[in-house]
């Protein structure tokens, strides 16, 4: 399927922030508020959704899942709201990935943003319509009150955001906040997919997987976030029997979060680059690691569908297009 660029925004355009998977608990206020002051310094008009704005519950959710699809919806409907930033992840949006009206996203494509839990969303959108997705910050991490990192990378990372969805940056190298890592050399080019590792485990088990030749050449990118190294290394051996790995031009690795390295009985101490590089042995595609995106933000921005190119022996990522229309 071609890719579907959303349409760039425009100054003044309303940028809706929404409960698509996490609730908005109370002590996260200070987040939102910080989100809707970045987003209007940036010129545009702020809208904060029903269920962000009451913090309402359902579990761990924001609300049950056809309230979530009902509300992601009527920003899919609504002529007035231009893009879609989640307040937070978590774990929901594989719930309603039947219930989504992707034929409102085919007739107005807008700017979806986010990462974690978002990912499910990306790529069900992108499987379905072909809509470019931006793999980036949620709505608190735009706010620059939420990451662990200076406010000069904060500034950096909005602008660059900001820069893609109003069309003002094309072509692009992504700038590396620390030094990334060469686990396979080579260079590649192609479309950028991918996300949290296990939604799209999740994605790829639905009946809103991604096509296989969706596949061919691209550049899959992934993350993940409290989970057994184990996991990590099943999951990745699903995608390799799947074909995954028999198609790709290359593997970008973020920064995986809370995945604890663990010993064997020979004392080795392993990691997830062993077990990355241990599911590859058959395969010599370019591996470059250790990229600014994932659960240690302030994210760089990637564009799911978007083309890229990576030379992971140079240790360099540039979006070669741009994302929006």
């Amino acid at each position: 399927m071609e890719p579907l660029r959303p349409k760039r925004l425009e100054p003044g355009d309303t940028v809706a922030i929404a409960a698509l998977s996490g609730a908005r608990w109370p002590h996260h206020r200070v987040h939102l508020d910080a989100a809707v002051a970045a987003l209007e310094g940036l010129g545009l008009g702020v809208r904060v959704t029903a269920l962000v704005e009451s913090g309402a519950h359902h579990f761990w959710q924001a609300a049950r899942p056809e309230a979530l699809a009902d509300e992601f919806n009527a920003l899919l409907n609504d002529p007035e709201v231009r893009a879609i930033i989640p307040f937070e992840g978590g774990n929901a949006t594989t719930s309603y990935l039947d219930r989504i009206d992707y034929d409102a996203v085919r007739r107005d494509p807008k700017p979806l943003l986010g990462f974690s839990d978002i990912t499910a969303l990306h790529l069900a959108l992108h499987s379905q319509t072909g809509l470019v997705g931006f793999h980036a910050d949620l709505a608190p991490g735009l706010g620059g009150r939420f990451w662990d990192a200076g406010p000069e990378r904060h500034a950096e990372i909005l602008d660059l955001v900001h820069g893609l969805l109003t069309g003002r940056i094309g072509a692009v190298s992504l700038p590396a906040d620390r030094p990334w890592e060469t686990w396979r050399p080579g260079r590649a080019t192609g479309r950028l997919v991918g996300g949290l590792l296990d939604r799209l485990i999740n994605v790829q088990a639905s009946p809103f997987a991604l096509a296989p030749q969706t596949w061919d050449g691209a550049l899959f990118f992934w993350e993940d976030v409290g989970r057994n190294l184990g996991h990590v290394w099943n999951q990745l051996h699903v995608l390799r029997m799947q074909g995954v790995f028999d198609r790709i031009g290359a593997m970008i690795v973020g920064i995986p979060a809370d995945i604890t390295d663990r010993d064997i009985p020979d004392g080795r101490l392993i990691g997830v680059k062993d077990v990355v590089l241990d599911v590859l042995a058959d395969y010599d595609f370019p591996v470059l690691a250790g990229v600014d995106f994932g659960h240690t933000g302030p994210n760089l921005p990637m564009p799911v569908g978007a083309l890229a190119s990576v030379d992971a022996t140079a240790r360099e990522l540039r979006l070669l297009e741009s994302p929006v229309a």
